[in-house]
């Protein structure tokens, strides 16, 4: 059956000696959820280890001039639950036909980027984390795209497990850019006061950050209200953590 979620893992072989040997596939990716369930468990072990591990980065790392607070990140833990219902949710005939026949590999291929930044972000290499942003914000790009163009939501379900974690995802990415961007090329808050460039990229960054936030709102007659909380959370956590920083080196937030 098309819509049956085990046409990806259905395998055709010949029984050999008592052992069956896989011949060929079925048309879907052969053990696409079952790649998906074990991508997602490392993942989420991943950035949960980051936090609970010996040395969080979470307000331990260095401070640059767009560092939010902490408790920003908790971001993490929504996309992190939003995602536990699109794995479930991938074993559903509608979701089956979005997740894996839509998506596809993209799905655990930016799973992995994602596991590879926050690891090297976590140890404080910088310049490799920015990089690596840069690919995790493609690759959720790319999914963003698939699910908003090619996949509307037909129901409550389709909503909440396949549209509403890619959009958080994707607005939480685009601030990471800039966050890590900071981290890797710009000067620690802590030791230095900020130059007349570093106010003018900080002021650039917040405005596109913003004006970000605004399109995600009006990029549809629907709006992407997901994404623009995503940023609007972010600058607000940015302006939390800035707030007693830069007031007396005459910085404007």
């Amino acid at each position: 059956m098309a819509d049956d979620w085990k046409d990806g893992i259905l395998l055709k072989g010949e029984l050999i000696g008592g052992l069956m040997v896989v011949m060929s596939t079925d048309n879907d990716p052969p053990l696409f959820p079952v790649v998906n369930v074990l991508v997602y468990v490392f993942f989420l072990g991943s950035n949960v280890y980051s936090v609970a591990g010996p040395s969080s980065p979470y307000g331990n790392g260095k401070e640059t001039y767009l560092t939010p607070s902490p408790w920003t990140f908790g971001v993490w833990s929504l996309i992190h639950l939003l995602l536990l219902g699109t794995i479930i949710y991938q074993f559903f005939p509608n979701g089956k036909k979005t997740i894996i026949d839509g998506v596809g590999w993209r799905l655990p291929l930016l799973a992995v980027l994602n596991i590879v930044y926050v690891n090297v972000w976590a140890k404080g290499y910088y310049i490799v984390a920015f990089i690596f942003a840069l690919f995790v914000s493609s690759a959720v790009s790319t999914i963003y795209y698939i699910v908003k163009k090619n996949h509307a939501g037909e129901n409550l379900n389709d909503e909440l497990w396949i549209h509403l974690p890619f959009s958080l995802w994707h607005g939480w990415t685009t601030v990471l850019i800039f966050v890590t961007g900071f981290e890797a090329f710009g000067r620690n808050a802590y030791h230095h006061h900020p130059g007349v460039w570093t106010k003018v990229f900080v002021f650039l960054s917040l405005f596109f950050l913003e004006a970000t936030s605004a399109a995600y709102a009006f990029s549809s007659p629907e709006g992407d209200l997901a994404g623009s909380i995503a940023i609007a959370w972010s600058l607000f956590g940015i302006f939390d953590r800035k707030l007693p920083l830069c007031s007396p080196l005459g910085l404007s937030i």
